[in-house]
């Protein structure tokens, strides 16, 4: 208690010092811990939002950028599945349901004057059910023409079943407005038309064509027999479709969600290893202006040792006191910036609404940044307290 006193007396002593020291470990670890919180939120919200279709199995046109995941705009090119190609399909994954999508793109009139340009999804009228929910409203039928309108559309422009839109300059009635789905493996039509495929070849054209095929697997033990059906089937001579299921894009996008932490934990590194050598410097003052004290103390008898752990315990002051403020200030700021972020990024869905910021490892990253922040001071006050110990008595109480 006496060595920590000593410590104590010091740091007072040269108290400015002493606070900037302080802050800058407050710095590092605010943001390590803050940085690592935003990241720990934007992985929650990526999950919550991926619409995780486990028992599905998405089919794509081979291109240059074969083997990315669906939806990757590397892949937006003219390229399509030929209706052929689609029966072969349906054979190979015989019994599981094989669902051949349309997609497009035209300009639509909402109505009140506001139009704008939109995604126009087109699939069999007994396919809507199985990958689609109505929240208002009905399914069109083949023979009764009707649209489904994604959700996050009809909120905008307060779309409600029975109203009318205005596709490319064809009049159709919105039969129902669909559930919130998210980003889904699939497809995503919460800002999309959905419509019969014969009203889409009638307004689009017939093309026997497919962007995308869609299998329904069912039982989620059977997809890699299934994806290794369809590749002996359609890929066996060359390249022909991409086979792919969530668990791949749910693979790349914890793989880019480790990137960005690494990255951002590198950002809060780099601000701790700032403050070490700025606590380095502090020391090694410290020890240089302490020399004949050191002679004194080691020629009355105080051990090695004993002086090493004298200014380790400067070190270790600075470090606590430093850590436990930047913990508690990043319990803050990572809740403000994991907020603002959130909010920016869910704005007009309701996938930020009821979001929990703080989770178990978000704890774990302010421990840890409370742990590295500790852990850097001593590392950085060891080698100034080492060379103090190891001064020579006489040498020590000669200098001036």
């Amino acid at each position: 208690m006496m060595f920590f006193s000593f410590a104590m007396r010091n740091l007072k002593r040269h108290w400015v010092r002493s606070a900037l020291s302080i802050i800058g470990i407050i710095i590092g670890v605010v943001a390590i811990a803050s940085l690592g919180i935003m990241g720990n939120s934007i992985n929650l919200l990526v999950a919550n939002v991926i619409t995780d279709v486990g028992d599905t199995i998405v089919i794509t046109p081979h291109t240059a950028f074969g083997g990315t995941f669906a939806g990757d705009p590397r892949t937006a090119v003219d390229a399509a599945i030929p209706a052929r190609e689609v029966e072969e399909i349906r054979r190979a994954v015989n019994p599981h349901r094989t669902i051949p999508v349309l997609q497009g793109a035209d300009e639509v009139e909402f109505g009140r004057g506001e139009s704008g340009y939109a995604r126009i999804v087109g699939l069999a009228s007994e396919d809507i059910p199985i990958l689609l929910e109505v929240a208002e409203g009905q399914y069109p039928r083949q023979n009764q023409p009707g649209a489904l309108v994604g959700t996050h559309l009809a909120r905008e422009y307060g779309i409600s079943p029975g109203s009318r839109l205005t596709i490319g300059g064809e009049s159709i009635r919105v039969s129902g407005v669909l559930a919130e789905r998210g980003l889904a493996f699939d497809i995503n039509p919460d800002y999309a038309v959905v419509v019969t495929d014969g009203w889409y070849e009638s307004h689009f054209g017939a093309k026997d064509t497919y962007p995308l095929v869609i299998v329904q697997v069912g039982d989620v033990d059977r997809i890699d027999a299934v994806k290794e059906a369809i590749e002996s089937r359609i890929n066996r001579r060359e390249e022909v479709v991409d086979v792919s299921d969530s668990r791949e894009m749910l693979g790349q996008y914890e793989e880019i969600y480790d990137q960005i932490t690494v990255f951002l934990l590198g950002i809060g590194g780099i601000a701790l290893v700032v403050a070490a050598v700025n606590i380095l410097n502090v020391m090694y003052i410290s020890v240089t202006e302490r020399i004949r004290e050191i002679g004194v103390m080691r020629s009355i008898g105080v051990l090695r040792r004993e002086i090493l752990w004298m200014f380790l315990y400067e070190a270790v002051i600075l470090g606590v006191i430093g850590s436990v403020v930047g913990g508690l200030l990043s319990t803050a700021f990572g809740y403000l910036i994991s907020v603002v972020f959130i909010e920016v990024a869910t704005a007009g869905t309701t996938f930020g609404e009821n979001f929990t910021v703080f989770d178990l490892s978000a704890v774990g990253y302010i421990v840890f940044g409370m742990v590295f922040g500790i852990a850097t001071s001593i590392a950085a006050g060891f080698y100034p307290a080492w060379r103090a110990s190891q001064l020579a008595p006489i040498d020590a109480m000669r200098q001036k």
